[in-house]
């Protein structure tokens, strides 16, 4: 009976395990989307300390990071920066 068991339960651990690849490959696309809006913050910042943008261009291209960042987090899809490993 075990091996009936084994055989009609397969197609549904197939599944999940397909399952579970998509949605580890959707939270890593989300981290490294995440981390990219990072980069391009601090790209932002060094670029106002050496005086190649206005203070107004920064805030604006700052904000939509920003907004762009938080509704990453939001979504619950991106890891939080300091967030440590998994458990």
């Amino acid at each position: 009976m075990l091996l009936v068991d084994d055989i009609l339960t397969l197609p549904g651990r197939g599944l999940l395990a397909i399952f579970r690849e998509v949605h580890n490959a959707v939270q890593q696309e989300s981290a490294n989307q995440a981390q990219a809006i990072r980069d391009q913050l601090r790209d932002l910042y060094l670029a106002l300390e050496a005086g190649e943008i206005t203070e107004a261009d920064f805030a604006a291209r700052e904000r939509a990071l920003l907004d762009h960042l938080d509704a990453l987090e939001a979504a619950g899809t991106a890891p939080e920066e300091d967030a440590g490993p998994p458990a």
